[in-house]
């Protein structure tokens, strides 16, 4: 959950074109070592990455890059020489790009019973779901009081006057969040009544009334968001009453806030993107293919999947976990309906779904 991204696609085509590892720096390969390349997973926690190291008698290196678009393009760089056994970070608005470029091996292990909403990008053996959670807008209540400000129920009510700059949203080129997000509006505005109109009309009128438009997760939500847990930290400037986060931060946000919280995600039907986050193993030569695999098995246990809620503020892909009862699970909203849009559909189009946002919010 917690991404900051860089820039993928802007690079694609030099991506492709780049065979050998470059100024990375491959480890060489062994088998007592695990190479993973991933973002910052924070259910990987040092304690527990000891744990694995002693039971399994592996040494686990890793290398972290920005977030999972960023984890895509270092993979995709090195594809000829894998700089990991190990891929964890790319999600299912990334994932179709990597299977048309074979960046996996089948994992070939075990799976424990998964969660439905897990399964439903993809269900194959390539890539195995370790987490999972809906984008949203999360909305300050404090604000949407009811009465001098309602509650929006519709994103059109977003682009009007009581909400003229206090929205903060991700650029969808250098945020993970912020791509899924510009992928639910497509579909938000393809399925709604208004045949007239479409994604690059709201985007277009939400610029007009001063959207906020940051590089990455934290810079609108920490940074900005007037209901989070960044008015505690030295960055924050404010200003935002509305940001694209996930349907379960006010839950986060209460979890950790002693059961209360003035955040609330934006429950409107087809405005959430359901995002889900793979671990798979390399594809090429040189990969210690039995020690991923005893890591991606160590990724799916009970004992670690319990932690993800907590640690990467995620749901466990596993269906013998859930987020934690109380007040977590009271205040996490599960969507009416999420956007329909299909992996495919997201490699296909999204270079011209980019270009044109960047041409409506010049």
């Amino acid at each position: 959950m917690r991404h900051q991204a860089l820039s993928f696609l802007l690079i694609l085509p030099l991506v492709l074109a780049i065979a050998s590892p470059g100024c990375l720096g491959v480890i060489e390969e062994d088998d007592t070592t695990i190479r993973i390349l991933t973002y910052d997973v924070y259910a990987l926690s040092d304690e527990l990455i000891s744990q694995f190291e002693e039971s399994s008698g592996y040494e686990v290196v890793f290398t972290k890059v920005g977030d999972g678009g960023k984890v895509l393009e270092t993979a995709l760089r090195t594809q000829g020489a894998p700089l990991a056994d190990l891929v964890i970070g790319i999600d299912n608005s990334f994932l179709q790009i990597a299977l048309d470029h074979d960046l996996y091996q089948s994992h070939g292990i075990s799976l424990p019973p998964l969660h439905p909403e897990a399964t439903v990008a993809y269900s194959g053996d390539m890539v195995v779901p370790y987490d999972w959670g809906r984008v949203c807008v999360n909305i300050d209540t404090d604000y949407a009081d009811g009465e001098n400000v309602t509650m929006p129920v519709s994103l059109w009510n977003l682009t009007e006057e009581q909400w003229k700059g206090k929205v903060a949203v991700q650029n969808p080129r250098t945020s993970t969040p912020g791509r899924a997000f510009l992928a639910m509006t497509v579909d938000y505005f393809e399925s709604d009544s208004d045949l007239e109109t479409g994604f690059s009309d709201w985007w277009q009128q939400m610029a007009a009334n001063d959207v906020m438009v940051t590089s990455g997760w934290s810079e609108s939500y920490v940074n900005l968001y007037e209901a989070g847990y960044g008015i505690w930290e030295d960055s924050f400037i404010g200003g935002a009453h509305a940001v694209v986060s996930y349907c379960h931060s006010p839950g986060a946000e209460a979890y950790w806030g002693g059961g209360t919280t003035s955040s609330s995600s934006l429950n409107i039907s087809g405005a959430s993107f359901l995002q889900v986050e793979y671990a798979g193993i390399s594809n090429g030569e040189g990969v210690n293919v039995k020690g991923a695999r005893a890591f991606l098995e160590f990724l799916m246990n009970d004992e670690l999947q319990a932690t993800i809620p907590d640690t990467n503020v995620m749901y466990p892909a596993s269906n013998n976990h859930d987020l934690p009862a109380g007040p977590y699970l009271e205040h996490t909203a599960v969507p009416y309906a999420d956007a329909e849009i299909s992996m495919a559909r997201i490699a296909v189009e999204m270079d011209d779904w980019l270009d044109t946002w960047d041409s409506v919010m010049a």
